[in-house]
């Protein structure tokens, strides 16, 4: 082999191998164990990208059928699994402002962002 091929070799396995890192680091699984849990700022980036994907039609016509729908078609596509375990068998209607299950809902976010475990979250701001 002659030093073009030999280096090129080793540059394609340098490239993979820093792919294979990038991808490593952004998984999921990392980035969902972090120690820093999620910040309002990103809660409020995150939900604003789900308005737009909302009113671009991704979610559906049933998500912009009213405002009530729209934040909660919002409140699923921030976070899956908190609306599930906070919002879904009772999603929010209209007029309604349930403080004690957005907290629920902002500290179940905060825990699935450091990969802690979700028991006991519902009930835990009731007075």
């Amino acid at each position: 082999m002659n030093k073009n091929m030999i280096h090129s070799a080793n540059c394609a396995r340098f490239s993979f191998g820093i792919i294979w890192a990038v991808f490593l680091l952004c998984s999921e699984g990392v980035l969902a164990k972090s120690r820093i849990p999620i910040s309002d700022a990103e809660i409020r980036l995150k939900k604003n990208d789900c308005y737009s994907d909302i009113e671009s039609g991704l979610w559906g016509q049933q998500c912009k059928s009213s405002s009530i729908a729209r934040e909660n078609c919002a409140l699923q596509c921030l976070s899956p699994v908190c609306y599930e375990l906070i919002y879904e068998s009772d999603p929010l209607e209209e007029g309604e402002k349930d403080f004690t299950r957005s907290s629920e809902y902002k500290y179940c976010m905060n825990k699935v962002s450091l990969g802690e475990s979700l028991d006991g979250i519902r009930g835990s701001f009731d007075l």
